[in-house]
């Protein structure tokens, strides 16, 4: 049967779609796409306006996909082009809320693909024998931060490239200004364009039953002459339909307004039913003797808000700031004209506080935990179509954007992110965004700890670098590992105390030590090496009165930092973290009667200031030599010191110490020799080059960046006689292992 054929159907006596109601030329287009009829296109793009129901189509397409749902259709009375073979269900990604790469990982995750990077998505889908399915809804909805415009990097990252991959079979729901480029990218043949307001897709009769059901008694319309009389009904659903110029949206809007409140509806009067969605607001309010404009500025709040919605409680002081005006008065008296635009909706749960301590999360994992949000009520307009509507006829979106950003700063007691609302924690930065600020309020490292770096990151990654701060740009440059680890905001702020110090930006740093958080550690320095092979620590004995180092006797064992008792390079462990205090070139130790800690870094020869490490007699082997540089281990400059003179700890003085180090590729724990408990968990985003901790709990690490030394600020209960001594150097990552029960 053509797709096109709209009157065979009708002739036949099918029913119509229980859930779609109509629109039986684009679901036999569908149909024969699923089924891969000759000639059936690869890729179809969905489009259509605002409200044109793209969204309810597809949901009714995607339940004769579902082999359990099905039993559940009278598929027997459907007109049988429009319904797809009994098929496993197709993958059904969802770009609400996501971003692109979020997106990316969760088409990964569905196919059990092995890619490490997203490119790698695309090869391994081309080379499967089998075509895959994949049906893509609601892209419209992308992104954590609505003015990220992330629908158009979803197109371009994600679907052109899914498009052009031969063994992909898809269906993609996009907005009109996004359709023509992704149909652009491919070929004639292979992909179709079907717009919902085109002449050949439209479905006037599918609109009138979409109202006539909606006034039916038995869908919850109260029992009035124009839903009681099947003949009155009839009449007003073709009014409705007629006048709505085929959206669908806005016969929802028209029907919800009139059954809500049918005092001063006459459906003998056509000038009563709206033609638009805008004219659908303003019908309502004159009719319930209201300004329109009220209504407007009653709702604008809900028209910006970000996330799920906004809470309850924040709506009076976000409807006063857009008025410029009080309107409690107006927004107590009214609920019922705002009601038919409102869907109350309760917060999700969300695990952003709910983080294992280690914060080796997973960032594809399913929310469990019960965030700060979750069992909250949250208010927003009923489709994303009438908010579009809402702002675009303000006189000044980004003012009223503005004034949204400022009241809800003014609304954080005492400047205090800690006991900020949850929704102004998480959103401030995309309505600072939207309103052209964002950069301004890109200098508190305490929001930055406390937001939820999903959102944040979206929206600084919509700001331009050039127009970035010097915090900014350390904040963004740490997001990734941020949203990886999806660590809780304490560890986060760890993280981005790091950071701080390794981009020479001391005074975040120290801020964060004075916001509450019991950070695990304080970062000492860093260093932007490039090429450490490996860090240990150490000491250099005390020096004579003439300031000259004292000859090195090595360690109580006889070993020092440049040589180990079989005659082989210094004992130097594995580990990692980036760098940034620039040395400002070796600083002769100066007096002191007690050993001076130190951290020693095997480097390549040649690099400044270090000094290269013979090699062992006998050792003819080629390849790059090697050096050691010596560094203060509590002060950020280098040491002029032979590193022969570096002692070791001892394997007593190791077992002494209170904590125990343990590592992964890409994370590395302490914890407390006594109790066994992880006191402090790092995570890199580049492996780890190097790793010690000093017995006096100094955590040294170098990555591809550098090497950044951390004091571990935790205060360990004593050690007991039952624990037994732990090994020195990289055999503690198996003890400690065994001890955590964490392979990970």
């Amino acid at each position: 049967m053509s797709a096109s054929d709209e009157g065979n159907a009708a002739a036949a006596g099918y029913a119509p779609h229980p859930y779609v109601g109509g629109r039986t030329a684009v679901l036999r287009a569908l149909a024969a796409w699923r089924m891969r009829w000759p000639g059936a296109p690869r890729v179809i793009v969905l489009t259509g306006n605002p409200g044109s129901g793209r969204s309810r189509l597809l949901t009714g397409f995607l339940m004769m996909c579902d082999p359990g749902y099905r039993k559940q259709l009278p598929l027997d009375d459907l007109d049988p082009a429009t319904v797809p073979p009994d098929l496993p269900a197709p993958a059904v990604p969802s770009p609400a809320g996501r971003t692109a790469a979020q997106l990316l990982w969760l088409i990964s995750d569905h196919f059990g693909l092995n890619a490490e990077h997203t490119d790698g998505i695309f090869t391994e889908l081309a080379t499967r024998e089998e075509p895959v399915t994949l049906v893509v809804p609601d892209v419209d909805q992308a992104g954590p931060v609505r003015a990220a415009d992330e629908a158009a990097r979803v197109v371009q990252d994600v679907l052109k490239p899914l498009a052009a991959t031969e063994t992909v079979q898809l269906l993609a729901d996009v907005p009109r200004e996004l359709a023509a480029e992704l149909a652009g990218a491919l070929p004639r043949g292979q992909v179709q364009v079907i717009d919902l307001d085109e002449a050949e897709w439209a479905d006037p009769k599918g609109l009138v039953l979409h109202a006539e059901t909606a006034l039916t008694p038995e869908a919850g319309a109260p029992e009035l002459p124009y839903t009681t009389d099947p003949s009155a009904r009839r009449a007003l659903a073709e009014a409705i339909a007629a006048r709505a110029d085929g959206n669908r949206l806005t016969v929802q809007l028209a029907v919800q307004s009139l059954l809500m409140q049918p005092e001063g509806f006459d459906p003998a009067d056509a000038s009563l039913l709206p033609g638009s969605v805008g004219e659908a607001l303003d019908l309502h309010a004159r009719r319930l003797g209201a300004d329109p404009q009220t209504l407007r500025l009653l709702l604008a709040p809900l028209a910006f808000a970000e996330g799920e919605g906004l809470p309850v409680q924040l709506w009076g002081a976000l409807a006063n700031a857009v008025a410029g005006r009080d309107m409690s008065q107006d927004l107590a008296d009214g609920m019922l004209l705002a009601a038919p635009f409102i869907q109350p909706v309760e917060a999700s749960p969300d695990d952003d506080e709910d983080t294992d301590a280690d914060g080796t999360g997973d960032e594809a994992a399913d929310d469990s935990g019960a965030g700060p949000d979750a069992g909250r009520t949250l208010l927003r307009l009923m489709h994303p179509g009438l908010a579009e509507e809402i702002r675009s006829a303000l006189p000044d979106a980004r003012d009223a954007q503005t004034k949204i950003a400022m009241a809800l700063l003014e609304a954080v007691p005492q400047q205090d992110w800690s006991k900020a609302d949850p929704y102004i924690r998480d959103h401030l930065a995309a309505h600072t965004l939207d309103a052209g600020l964002l950069p301004q309020l890109l200098t508190d490292p305490g929001l930055f700890a406390h937001a939820d770096p999903v959102t944040m990151r979206a929206a600084i990654e919509a700001v331009p670098l050039e127009q970035l701060g010097a915090p900014a740009r350390t904040y963004l440059r740490t997001a990734p590992l941020l949203t990886r680890s999806q660590a809780p905001a304490e560890l986060r702020a760890a993280f981005l105390e790091s950071a701080f110090v390794e981009d020479g930006l001391a005074p975040y740093a120290e801020a964060l030590h004075t916001l509450g958080f019991a950070l695990p550690w304080r970062t000492l320095w860093s260093v932007p090496l490039v090429g450490v092979r490996a860090v240990t620590t150490g000491s250099l004995p005390p020096q004579g009165g003439d300031g000259a180092t004292a000859d090195a006797a090595g360690g109580p064992d006889g070993t020092t930092a440049a040589q180990a008792p079989d005659g082989t390079t210094a004992q130097v462990t594995d580990g990692a973290t980036p760098g940034s205090v620039q040395p400002g070139g070796p600083v002769r130790a100066s007096g002191t009667s007690a050993p001076r800690p130190v951290a020693a870094f095997i480097v390549p020869e040649g690099t400044p200031g270090s000094r290269t490490v013979p090699r062992p007699d006998g050792d003819d082997s080629e390849g790059e030599g090697r050096a050691l540089l010596v560094h203060d281990l509590l002060r950020p400059e280098y040491v002029d010191a032979d590193p022969a003179q570096v002692q070791l700890p001892s394997e007593q003085a190791q077992a002494a110490a209170p904590f125990g180090l343990s590592r992964g590729a890409d994370y590395l724990r302490v914890w407390a020799r006594a109790s066994q408990e992880v006191v402090a968990a790092l995570l890199s985003d580049t492996p780890f080059t190097g790793a010690d901790l000093s017995p006096d709990g100094v955590l040294v690490v170098a990555t591809a960046r550098g090497v950044t030394a951390r004091q571990i600020l935790a205060t360990p209960p004593p050690a007991t006689p039952t624990v037994p001594a732990q090994r020195t150097g990289t055999a503690d990552s198996d003890a400690s292992d065994g001890l955590e029960g964490d392979h990970s």
